[in-house]
């Protein structure tokens, strides 16, 4: 490096400093400066500890790549900041990351709402950003697929999990025909319940949707919608709050004797860290009636890759003393897959690192991923079923009855249909 910059001083000297860096100098002061991801998540509220995650999973990747030697020979940094889970923040977050500090790429946001603003700004941009949490449909669908915004890529399972996945697992439940739902009242737990019953509708044409309560971001008090869905008599149902918000959901629902007369309850993302930490001294009370999923679990992964996770997981129990959230593990993937991308493409161009991730195929902790080249959606399964206690781990898991379906059945495929809401 030395002998590099000697001769680099020494031209400079010859033909005059400026118009050395202007004919040569660039691409070798390129090259030794840090590509920079600028990633942002909720660090505050009651789903605080999603962005935590999300920033713990990104460091560690960034520190083993860096420990590596890089990418293309240049050391990875990050920049991670407070979405708030407020659009207008993200937007500005992303505006201020590219602009202000000159961010390569762009990872995480928590919200469907963030991420269906900040959406468009990228292509005006041109920078990509690989979501790592954030689970409309519509990103993929609608704003890449259709509206062809290419700099839009997710790393994480979209509410297909959430939804798609519970409708196959409890279609073959015939004694559960009456749902009920308590729903996150934006974008994410509303489509989740509307493609929840458009999918079991047609699988279980016999069942009922029996009643709808909304709770707004910040709800701390979920009694009056536990009343409200309990009136209706559901045999089963669905939730979608999430963080902080379900575990007082869920608290709330035990006190009320849900467990004791409801069949089940299906808490779309109840294989979180967090929300399994938070349960784990109720576990018992749940009368076995507690189901859930996650974009990941921790506790399982895709046969090709169960050495890959026992990796991350002791790596991240090391470096964190936490067992990693799935925002933690598609963060930890989005970095890798940009690393491989860059690698890939020999650029950190973006439309050379599009052209890259398009179609590419890495092996992550999760499972095989496949960004699919169509709306650049990860494609890899993850399965559902029921909390338990089991005694290799000190907190509940989603760990019983694990239902794994292949990604070609419960996935949506292009052209995608429209969704009744």
């Amino acid at each position: 490096m030395k002998s590099n910059r000697r001769s680099f001083l020494a031209g400079a000297g010859a033909i005059g400093a400026s118009a050395y860096v202007s004919k040569y100098g660039f691409a070798w002061a390129q090259a030794n400066q840090p590509i920079k991801i600028g990633g942002q998540g909720a660090l505050s509220g009651a789903h605080a500890d999603y962005g935590r995650q999300m920033r713990m999973g990104a460091t560690l990747a960034i520190e083993q790549i860096n420990k590596a030697g890089g990418v293309l020979g240049r050391p990875l940094e990050l920049n991670f900041v407070d979405e708030e889970l407020k659009p207008a923040v993200a937007v500005r977050n992303v505006r201020q990351q590219v602009s202000d500090w000159g961010a390569h790429f762009l990872v995480g946001i928590d919200s469907s709402g963030s991420a269906m603003a900040v959406g468009p700004v990228l292509a005006e941009l041109n920078r990509i950003c690989i979501f790592t949490h954030a689970a409309t449909h519509r990103l993929t669908e609608e704003l890449c697929y259709k509206g062809n915004v290419r700099q839009i890529f997710r790393a994480s399972v979209p509410i297909y999990q959430d939804s798609i996945l519970a409708a196959y697992i409890f279609a073959k439940r015939p004694e559960i025909k009456r749902w009920a739902n308590i729903g996150a009242d934006y974008e994410y737990g509303r489509m989740s319940w509307a493609m929840f019953k458009h999918t079991l509708k047609k699988l279980r044409p016999d069942v009922e949707f029996v009643a709808d309560a909304w709770a707004p971001f910040q709800t701390l008090d979920f009694s009056g919608h536990v009343s409200a869905v309990m009136a209706a008599q559901p045999h089963g149902i669905f939730s979608t709050p999430w963080a902080g918000e379900a575990i007082g959901l869920l608290r709330t629902a035990l006190v009320m004797g849900v467990f004791e007369k409801a069949g089940v309850w299906w808490q779309a993302m109840g294989g979180s860290v967090d929300v399994l930490e938070g349960i784990a001294g109720q576990l018992d009370r749940f009368n076995n009636k507690l189901w859930g999923t996650g974009r990941y679990l921790f506790t399982w992964s895709e046969e090709k890759t169960q050495r890959l996770n026992t990796q991350f997981v002791e790596a991240f129990n090391v470096r964190w003393g936490r067992f990693p959230n799935y925002s933690a593990e598609c963060t930890y993937s989005a970095i890798y897959s940009i690393k491989m991308a860059c690698e890939k493409a020999k650029s950190i161009e973006t439309a050379n690192v599009i052209k890259a991730l398009e179609g590419m195929t890495i092996e992550t902790p999760a499972g095989v991923r496949t960004y699919r080249p169509e709306d650049h959606q990860a494609v890899y399964p993850v399965p559902g079923g029921r909390a338990v206690k089991l005694p290799e781990y000190p907190i509940p898991v989603i760990g019983a009855d694990l239902a794994v379906y292949p990604t070609k059945e419960y996935y949506r495929w292009p052209p995608f249909e429209a969704i009744p809401t």
